[in-house]
This record gives structure tokens, C-alpha cells and sequence, in this order.
């Protein structure tokens, strides 16, 4: 549990971390780091000087009060209480860090102190001489700091007893001002690193944004920018690189977009070419066709007004009603051929016109037909032309083999893409069935149309729950869009 925890919290820390910008991070670090160094310094240097000040501050007390004691032992044998007073005194007065000192008799009575208002209480129990003691220091906890309060025999204890006070207060003073010197050192170190930090971030993230900057341009396919090249080193190399790549892009992108006038134009080849022939075969079936058919009807009834009494007149009203049926089939298949109305009127009204023909012939299926986006505007005439012919493939697979009774068929127009969708309830087949890849269901047509176009289909089917189709033909940016009103 517990490792899962930091390991989550470390996760989350990477997380964090890597969302900072590269400058973030080259501050936090120089920052961090100089901080870090100048404080641990700081901080190694106070306890360093406090434990050297604090032996320098017990052998100064040490001293102290054994020259006391050297210089209290005659006026104690002489009994000079006075001349015992003014030397406490002058020893005080000569080391303000000494706080008190007084002397104690080998009975154990103060008999000379420094003290105005009387020796506090306690005092002289806080720091017991032991036998053949040289000296005995204890540091007391008092309201004005530590003091070390050293005792030391005079006369080998036979004559009493000196105790001085040295009060820490100067120690604190040099520690504080040392720290204090040490502190304004790591802030201008700082300031100094922060200075420097930000000229490396400078010269560090300078070529990166510029990097990015072109990385920008060259998704907005725009190859004409380049990056300058700083320095010969990492970076340098890659800027230098990444301008080799741009001028790659840039060959490459002008060789596509030859490639893509080429296809286009071999795409337009290949429509013409359909169209035209399809236009070339209508013209055959409606002008030698259409009047062949004619004629024979005209032949057919003038024999049968003619032959009254013929054993096989009921014969020749079937084969005229056979040639009438003919010729109207042909004339229909003249009109798919080539609609003169995708010419005349565009994709939309095209597309209503064949689906109400299409009801008309096949009332069993049920088409609802929908059309957005094309207002007050036509597209090239080879999309309109691909559109038209896939939606006519489309409606006539189902009629054939999907016995379906609906079809819904949208028709829309975006602003770089136009997209078509074919839907029936049929009785659907195994797209991954050998028998669809090998394109026996009459839509291989439909793929190779909206490949010649550079466009994408897709298309849906299980068994028993209907086909999808999905075309989605892209409107180049050079492609100029036919607006009439």
C-alpha cells in the first residue's frame, strides 16, 4: 500500500514536472540549487563557529576566573574585604562579558559579589566544586542567555572559593552577524545565479522556440521557414538538420503537388472519357435505336390493321407490344446514360429526378432522399458526375440483391469534403466474404469512382440487418466551385 501511494505521488510529481516549461525548469534548478548550497553552507558554517566559540568562551571563562582566584588568594589572607570588592569589580568593568563573580570562603559564605541587588537565590548550589577539582564549569539557562559559570579553588580550596559568570551574549553576537554576512552572500549569489540562469535560458531555449515556431509552419504547410543555426553544437546540428527536412518537405511537397495536377487531370481524362461515351452510346440508342424500334412498331401495327384474317394476329399484337416495351426501356436507358439535367440543373435536382423515377419504376422500395449544402452552389462537374453515378450503383444493388422496402440515401455538402451515405434494410451479406472482395457485388465501381477522387468509403453490412455505404470525397483547395443563382 505504502509503495503504491508513492509511487502514485511520484507518478504525479513527473506529471507536474514535465507540464512546466523548459525555462520553469532551468530557473527551479539554478534556482534550487543555489539556495540549497548557500543555505546548507550557511547553516554547517553556524554550527561550526558556535561549537569553536563556545570552547573559545569556556577556556576564557576557565582563565578568567583563575586569574581571579590567583589574585583573591593574598587579599583573602590579609582579610582585605575592600580591596576583594574593587578587584571583583575592576574584573567585571575590564570583560563586559563577565556577568557576575564573587568569592566564597572555605566556610562557604560569600563574602565579597558583584551583585546590586543581592546574591539570587540558588545561585551558589548551581555549581559545586568537587575534591581536586582543578576547575568546574556549568552552563546555566538564565533570562538574559547561557552563561558559564565556572568555579575555581584558591589556595587548593583552603581559602575559598572564585565563581565567575561569562555571559554568551557576545558569542551570539558574532554568530548572528556572521550568519547575517553569510545570508546577503547567498542572496547575491542568487541573484548572481538567477542572472545566469536566465542568459542560459536564453541561449538554450532561443534555437528550441525556434524549432517549434518552424514545426508550427511546416503543419500549416509552409516550407519557407528556417531556423537559424546558433552554434555547432547539439543543437546547432539539429536546427541544421531540421532545415535539411524542411527543404526535403518542400521538394516533396512540390512533387505531390504536380502528382495531384496530374492525377487531376487524368481523373478528369477518365470522367470525360466515360462521359463521353456514355453520351456517344445515348445518342446511338435515341437516334438509331430509338427510330429502329419505331419503325418496326409502325410495320408491326400496319400488319396487323392489314391482316385481319391472319392465324397469328394475336402473335404480332405481342410482338408490337414487345418492340413499344423495347423502345421505352432503351429511351430510359438513354436518360441514365447521360442525364441532360446533371448538365442543366446540377447534383440535387439530378438526384430527385432519378430517385422519383427510380420509385416510379420500382414501387416496392420505399427511398427517402435528403440534401443539404448545396445552396446557390454546384461542385466540379466530375464530383457531381462520380456522386450521381455511385448513388445510382447504390440503388441499383439493392434493388438486385438486397430485397430491401427502404432506402435512405443524405447527400451533404461541407466546406473541404462532400459526403454521401447510402442505407438499406436488406438482408445484408459478410463483408469480409471472399465473394465482396472479389468485387461481385457491383461495388467495385463505387471504390474506383472515389478513388479516381481522392476520397474514402467505407461500407457496412452484416447479415440480415442492412449495408451501409459512407463516401466522403475531398474538395481541393484548388478546385473552384461553381456558384449560379
Amino acid at each position: 500500500m505504502t509503495k503504491a501511494f508513492f509511487r502514485r505521488c511520484f507518478y504525479k510529481f513527473i506529471t507536474s514536472a514535465g507540464a512546466v516549461s523548459v525555462r520553469t525548469k532551468i530557473m527551479g534548478i539554478v534556482l534550487g540549487l543555489v539556495l540549497l548550497l548557500g543555505f546548507t553552507l550557511t547553516w554547517q558554517v553556524r554550527q561550526l563557529l558556535v561549537k569553536a566559540l563556545y570552547e573559545q568562551q569556556h577556556q576564557e571563562a576557565v582563565a578568567l576566573t583563575r586569574d581571579l582566584s590567583a589574585r583573591a588568594t593574598d587579599l583573602i589572607l590579609i582579610n582585605d574585604l575592600y580591596a576583594l570588592q574593587v578587584l571583583l569589580q575592576d574584573t567585571q568593568r575590564n570583560y563586559p562579558n563577565v556577568l557576575y563573580a564573587f568569592i566564597i570562603d572555605k566556610d562557604g559564605y560569600v563574602i565579597a559579589h558583584t551583585f546590586d541587588q543581592g546574591m539570587p537565590p540558588n545561585l551558589i548550589d548551581a555549581n559545586i566544586v568537587q575534591n581536586n577539582d582543578y576547575e568546574h564549569t556549568v552552563i546555566l539557562q538564565t533570562s538574559e542567555g547561557y552563561v558559564w559559570d565556572t568555579a575555581v579553588p584558591i589556595f587548593g580550596g583552603n581559602a575559598g572559593i572564585a565563581r565567575l559568570g561569562l555571559s554568551d551574549y557576545q558569542v551570539k553576537q558574532t554568530v548572528n552577524s556572521i550568519t547575517g554576512q553569510l545570508l546577503l552572500t547567498t542572496v547575491l549569489v542568487s541573484v548572481l545565479g538567477i542572472s545566469a540562469a536566465i542568459f542560459l535560458m536564453w541561449v538554450l531555449t532561443r534555437p528550441i522556440i525556434e524549432l517549434v515556431d518552424a514545426a508550427h509552419a511546416v503543419s500549416q504547410q509552409n516550407f519557407s521557414h528556417r531556423v537559424r543555426v546558433w552554434a555547432e553544437d547539439e543543437i546547432g546540428r539539429l536546427s541544421q538538420a531540421f532545415n535539411m527536412m524542411i527543404e526535403a518537405l518542400e521538394r516533396a511537397e512540390k512533387e505531390r503537388a504536380e502528382r495531384e495536377i496530374l492525377r487531376a487531370q487524368y481523373v478528369q481524362g477518365v470522367i470525360a472519357a466515360q462521359e463521353d461515351e456514355r453520351k456517344r452510346v445515348a445518342r446511338e440508342l435515341h437516334d438509331s435505336t430509338s427510330q429502329s424500334l419505331t419503325s418496326l412498331m409502325i410495320g408491326l401495327k400496319m400488319l396487323e390493321e392489314t391482316c385481319q384474317r391472319c392465324r397469328k394476329l394475336e402473335r404480332v399484337s405481342e410482338l408490337r407490344n414487345i418492340a413499344g416495351q423495347t423502345l421505352e426501356d432503351v429511351h430510359s436507358l438513354a436518360i441514365q446514360l447521360r442525364p441532360s439535367v446533371l448538365d442543366d440543373l446540377g447534383l440535387p435536382d439530378a438526384l430527385r429526378r432519378y430517385v422519383a423515377e427510380f420509385q416510379r419504376r420500382y414501387p416496392s422500395l420505399n427511398i427517402d432522399l435528403a440534401i443539404t449544402g448545396f445552396e446557390n452552389r454546384r461542385l466540379p462537374s466530375e464530383v457531381e458526375t462520380a456522386l450521381y453515378r455511385i448513388i445510382q450503383e447504390a440503388l441499383t444493388n439493392i434493388i438486385r440483391h438486397a430485397e430491401a422496402q427502404t432506402a435512405s440515401i443524405l447527400v451533404e455538402c461541407r466546406a473541404n469534403s462532400v459526403l454521401a451515405i447510402v442505407d438499406d434494410d436488406g438482408k445484408g451479406f459478410d463483408v469480409s466474404s471472399k465473394f465482396y472482395q472479389d468485387g461481385h457485388l457491383g461495388l467495385y465501381g463505387i471504390q474506383e469512382r472515389v478513388e479516381l477522387l481522392s476520397g474514402q468509403v467505407e461500407i457496412e453490412s452484416e447479415l440480415g440487418h442492412g449495408t451501409s455505404i459512407y463516401v466522403n470525397i475531398p474538395l481541393a483547395a484548388t478546385t473552384k466551385e461553381v456558384f449560379y443563382g
